[in-house]
């Protein structure tokens, strides 16, 4: 007999839930959306062992490079669960490039990370897509990523991104704390919707409260509302960069996790303090329906979520007309929203019954 037939069958990476042949496939298919983000230093191929980018051909002179890496957090849940994976991929480059606006960097390139039990080519695909968008609204250049396949380590259907990107700022453009001086005012630009935090709290009022979300959303009849609470988190490089580079703006916070009580602070130095006024700027009916449907006490919104404000812009109270002129042209919504006085660092929200339905008049501090 055959000593053949007595041996064990072989085993394949295939056979243990990874497909090669796949992910290849992937990465030619997306090679097409990469090329689409090229930008002066980067020419956005894929397929070596890392992207490089070139700062002169950038036009940059004396840069510091500052790096940003984030993710989507359990908005991803609401991508999985409703099959819409279109737009969480803009998500993942906002959170990012966002952070780097802040420091005064424009994103030159970014990469992503993508990680799943199984590889599914056609959701791949749409959120990479959606990366791509994202790169061409922040002007970066996607010059790479991961895709990982993990059996074992996800439920069936799920995935996970991570997203890096890399800036640069000219060494005298730097925005730090010690430009930030008291009578400075305080402009909110608008955010597009929840963004990409409080998303476990806004799950969690689904589950509790039975939302219907294939249905049009009760604040806006027009609207879906799984469409409302997936709305992008909206990238504000563009419009920022050239008053950055005017050097018209001392300060800026991405309204992100700790919302406007926690991330205002991380801008200021010791001696000053933020006040923002709620009553100065309309809040949006998707917020006015989470605080209601959870009753959120005021304070309770102003940590968790951006309440209508997705990044705070601090400016001389001299350039405030010729910085929201710039900003209104650029297509944002801005708002005067608060000022900087002296006091311990930190950031103080306030409002009434006009601007907060759970108290008729409130007051919440953080300090630090």
């Amino acid at each position: 007999m055959d000593q053949k037939h007595n041996e064990p069958a072989p085993y394949t990476y295939a056979q243990a839930g990874v497909d090669i042949a796949a992910g290849n496939a992937l990465v030619r298919a997306i090679a097409p959306l990469a090329k689409a983000t090229r930008r002066p230093g980067a020419n956005a191929d894929l397929g070596g062992f890392g992207g490089f980018f070139d700062l002169k051909a950038a036009g940059f002179k004396d840069p510091l490079l500052v790096a940003a890496n984030d993710g989507v957090g359990t908005k991803l849940k609401l991508a999985i669960d409703s099959g819409k994976h279109d737009t969480v991929g803009i998500d993942l480059v906002a959170m990012c490039a966002n952070d780097l606006i802040v420091q005064g960097a424009e994103p030159l390139f970014f990469l992503d990370y993508f990680a799943t039990g199984k590889l599914d080519n056609g959701v791949a695909e749409q959120v990479i897509a959606g990366i791509a968008e994202g790169c061409k609204q922040a002007g970066c250049a996607l010059i790479g990523g991961e895709t990982a396949e993990m059996p074992g380590m996800y439920a069936a259907g799920d995935y996970d991104l991570g997203g890096f990107c890399v800036g640069a700022v000219e060494r005298d453009e730097v925005l730090t704390a010690d430009k930030v001086a008291a009578g400075d005012v305080i402009l909110g630009l608008a955010s597009s919707g929840v963004h990409s935090n409080g998303y476990s709290l806004v799950r969690r009022l689904a589950a509790d409260k039975g939302w219907k979300l294939d249905r049009p959303a009760l604040f806006d009849q027009d609207v879906l509302l799984i469409d409302a609470l997936m709305a992008p988190t909206k990238i504000y490089v563009k419009p920022l960069l050239p008053l950055v580079r005017a050097g018209k703006i001392h300060a800026m916070a991405h309204i992100t996790g700790g919302g406007l009580l926690e991330n205002i602070p991380r801008v200021l130095p010791a001696d000053l303090h933020a006040f923002i006024d709620a009553d100065l700027w309309e809040q949006p009916r998707l917020m006015a329906f989470l605080q209601a449907q959870g009753h959120i006490e005021p304070g309770e919104m102003a940590r968790t979520f951006n309440c209508g404000i997705g990044m705070a812009v601090v400016v001389a109270a001299e350039d405030v007309a010729a910085v929201t002129e710039a900003l209104d042209a650029a297509g944002e919504t801005v708002h005067r929203i608060g000022e900087i006085r002296a006091g311990a660092k930190g950031c103080t929200v306030s409002g009434s019954a006009d601007a907060w339905s759970a108290m008729s008049a409130w007051e919440a501090t953080h300090v630090g």
